[in-house]
């Protein structure tokens, strides 16, 4: 009788490491002695970046995954409730920050101060440097906004090589590799969404006070607008459907077996783009529709791979939850059509 187990959710994904290990390599005979963990090597150092100010940079080499930083919000405010589509408002929100602000130890509030803010051409004697700090740094941390003032170093690339996720578990905000990053290496997240030409990405980027020079924007933009908008496009029209179950009518089957074709189009123009953040989004496209045309090996396959990324930004995510749960779905169906599919001894 034909039996076969498939063990990849039996393996934890190497990624799991990143969250777990805090003392890479061989321990001291020294440190075999004490229960507690000294910490982790430094990973990173703040030197000048050209053109740029400050910048991050690798202290050694990085795998995908790794930790580059784990920080809580040193401050974090709740912004006033707005009609939709309406701006908040910066009186309301400066009363928040220097409540917040009074609170800190001089160290962190000197550090706070340290850090770049852009005015839009307004006299900068006459703006409220610490909100304007804060509405240029500030990420969103669940229903708040959070200011992580070393995250906050890190520079701007459309083609980063980090990706970040709130903690809600940990109240942090967690950056990690999402390539393998060299000694040297400048770290770079994103600051907008990438899923758009360059054009539309620099008027996002205008508030922030400068012109991406990175190599989607100075080298490519021609051919990288070309694929960004194509990838736009494809996500917009798997939105609203991807559905789990196969259809039954032969008109059903072949526009599924064609968004099966589509969608792994879809996942190769994002990783030619270096888009990481959407990897995962990709991935789980690729999944459900194989799914849907019953290639169960394909689907439990790209399944995972999107699992493993979500895990790789926070374990305890629905989003991971999600992706996990779906994994193991299609791996029963494979399991079964393979079954099916060997004749008895």
């Amino acid at each position: 009788m034909f039996s076969y187990v498939f063990p990849i959710l039996s393996l934890v994904p190497l990624s799991a490491l990143a969250h777990s290990s805090t003392c890479p390599g061989k321990l001291s005979s020294s440190q075999l002695q004490y229960p507690i963990c000294p910490g982790p090597p430094s990973v990173y150092v703040v030197e000048s970046s050209q053109g740029k100010g400050l910048g991050v940079f690798a202290a050694h080499d990085l795998e995908i995954g790794d930790i580059v930083m784990r920080e809580a919000p040193v401050l974090k405010i709740q912004f006033p409730r707005v009609a939709r589509g309406s701006v908040y408002p910066m009186d309301a929100v400066s009363r928040l920050v220097h409540n917040e602000f009074e609170s800190l130890s001089p160290r962190q509030q000197e550090e706070v101060l340290s850090l770049t803010y852009y005015t839009r051409g307004a006299n900068t004697t006459e703006v409220d440097k610490l909100a304007t700090i804060f509405r240029t740094n500030a990420y969103k941390t669940g229903d708040k906004v959070g200011l992580f003032p070393k995250i906050a170093r890190i520079n701007h690339s459309c083609r980063p090589n980090t990706g970040y996720t709130w903690s809600e578990r940990l109240n942090k905000r967690v950056v990690f590799a999402t390539r393998k990053i060299k000694a040297g290496e400048e770290f770079f997240v994103s600051y907008i969404s990438l899923a758009m030409p360059q054009e539309d990405r620099q008027k996002h980027l205008d508030k922030y006070g400068f012109k991406c020079q990175c190599d989607a924007c100075a080298r490519d933009k021609a051919a990288s607008d070309t694929r960004r908008i194509t990838i736009s496009r494809a996500f917009a029209k798997f939105e609203h459907r991807l559905t789990i179950t196969p259809p039954q009518s032969k008109a059903g089957k072949r526009e599924a077996l064609k968004n099966a074709q589509v969608s792994i189009q879809l996942s190769r123009l994002v990783q030619e783009e270096g888009l990481a953040d959407y990897y995962a989004k990709a991935y789980r496209i690729v999944a459900i529709t194989h799914g849907r045309v019953e290639d169960w090996q394909s689907a439990a396959t790209w399944a995972n791979k999107a699992y493993e990324i979500r895990y790789m930004e926070d374990p305890d995510s629905s989003l991971t939850n999600e992706m996990a749960q779906l994994t193991g779905l299609y791996i029963s169906n494979w399991q079964s059509q393979l079954r099916y599919a060997t004749p008895s001894a």
